[in-house]
């Protein structure tokens, strides 16, 4: 039996002279600056972020009354523009419904078989029309992107 264990295996020893003791006392943190040092660095950074705080916020802030006196300059432009738009698609419609309902014995635009539509309107206020009669004759891509408008600001 013995010779069919060949390998002898030898158990693990101690180095000669044994192990290092295990340290177990408080070692203290090596102190790098002292408590003065470390409010004075505080200080320090204080005093220049709020200095960086200061330049950036003043060019954003010229920044900011230079875009809002831009938009006060132009929109008076653009509520012109607007209104503008607004009538030409009023007009498209009203061009749209003479032209679909051309061959309809009795039929006048903005009438029904001509009756007036809203009887206690005069004749020539504009009655604006609901949403979707608004966009009822232009391009639904053009209907698409007004329901799902972001406004930014």
């Amino acid at each position: 039996m013995a010779e069919a264990c060949q390998f002898v295996r030898k158990q693990d020893l101690p180095p000669p002279g044994g192990y290092k003791p295990i340290p177990y006392k408080r070692v203290p943190a090596k102190t790098l600056f002292s408590g003065y040092t470390l409010f004075a660095g505080y200080i320090g950074i204080t005093i220049g972020s709020i200095y960086l705080y200061h330049l950036t916020a003043k060019r954003i802030k010229k920044h900011e009354i230079e875009m809002r006196s831009a938009k006060m300059a132009i929109y008076p432009m653009l509520l012109a523009e607007r209104d503008r738009e607004y009538l030409k698609q009023l007009r498209r419609n009203r061009d749209a419904e003479a032209e679909l309902m051309k061959d309809v014995p009795g039929w006048e635009v903005g009438t029904y078989y001509g009756e007036p539509i809203y009887k206690l309107v005069p004749p020539d206020a504009l009655v604006e029309p609901i949403f979707h009669e608004y966009y009822a004759h232009s391009n639904p891509s053009d209907w698409f992107r007004r329901v799902c408008i972001k406004l930014r600001s």
